[in-house]
């Protein structure tokens, strides 16, 4: 048992490495921006603030420090930070509940109902998983703009639909569902969609929730894709907008402690997604373990 505890002490070095960079955002979010360009640091806010989230001593543009807008104050062509945050949120909740549901069938239809070809089909999948995602950038960029979906949320949401990982995923998730339960619903007159939403997705819910986090995740701290489809201001998402603000930062660094207080907003619903799906999480994994 000492030695597993030993073993064991890499892991707890990590934790203050991974934490330490979001303490130290999450204590700037408050402090005042001549506490936060001191020199050296300080570990507390000495007095914590929050005009960096909102500032009622705004007045337009100013150059005073103590009266920067807050980042629910910021607008970009009349579109405020809310604005950012709604078009965030919208693409991360359809891509991730669109691309889960379709890979989870599409993964059903594979190992439950095969076809002639299926096999064939199963592996172009995983092939494709070995193509950089950024290999796909131009001939997808190429195909929204042909279609006219610049500065539409077509062009955020309908490329990230398709994920082949997410449907090798579930392929393997899959194989846990036993097959007699399929062949009761199909006796029973059940069709494809009824056996795949009443039978199939119920037992899958820890591996949906295991999932679910990556790519939830990932939808939400996307900058790449759109940053090369969205110019318009009311089409930005969060991670735009906040890389906007960092790139300002060699000319303004007075606005360091709003863009702080603009990051802890932004990483608030990937906590909390991994805090109320953490158990339905581990469950998915230890499931993967053991089972395949």
């Amino acid at each position: 048992m000492r030695w597993t505890a030993w073993l064991r002490a890499p892991l707890w070095l990590l934790v203050p490495a991974m934490l330490l960079p979001y303490y130290w955002m999450a204590i700037g979010a408050f402090k005042t921006v001549a506490e936060l360009l001191r020199q050296p640091p300080t570990l507390w806010p000495q007095a914590p603030t929050g005009r960096n989230f909102f500032n009622p001593d705004w007045a337009g543009t100013t150059a005073d420090p103590d009266r920067l807008a807050g980042i629910l104050q910021l607008q970009v062509e009349g579109h405020g930070f809310l604005r950012f945050y709604a078009n965030s949120l919208l693409v991360t909740l359809v891509v991730t509940a669109v691309s889960l549901l379709a890979a989870s069938f599409v993964a059903f239809v594979l190992t439950k109902r095969p076809f002639p070809g299926s096999r064939w089909l199963f592996r172009a999948l995983l092939l494709s998983m070995m193509l950089p995602w950024e290999v796909t950038i131009v001939p997808n960029f190429v195909t929204v703009a042909r279609l006219g979906w610049i500065n539409h949320y077509a062009a955020l949401l309908v490329p990230g639909l398709a994920k082949p990982f997410v449907v090798f995923y579930f392929h393997q998730a899959m194989r846990a569902v036993p097959d007699e339960l399929v062949a009761a619903a199909t006796l029973d007159g059940a069709g494809t969609l009824a056996i795949w939403w009443r039978v199939v997705l119920p037992l899958l819910r820890p591996a949906l929730a295991a999932i679910a986090i990556p790519v939830a995740v990932g939808e939400w701290n996307n900058f790449l894709w759109p940053l090369l489809v969205v110019n318009d201001a009311a089409m930005l998402t969060l991670p735009l907008q906040l890389g906007k603000m960092a790139g300002d930062l060699s000319f303004n660094p007075q606005s360091a402690a709003v863009l702080m207080a603009g990051s802890l907003l932004a990483s608030l619903p990937a906590v909390l997604l991994f805090l109320r799906l953490q158990r339905q999480f581990v469950a998915g994994l230890q499931a993967g373990a053991t089972k395949g």
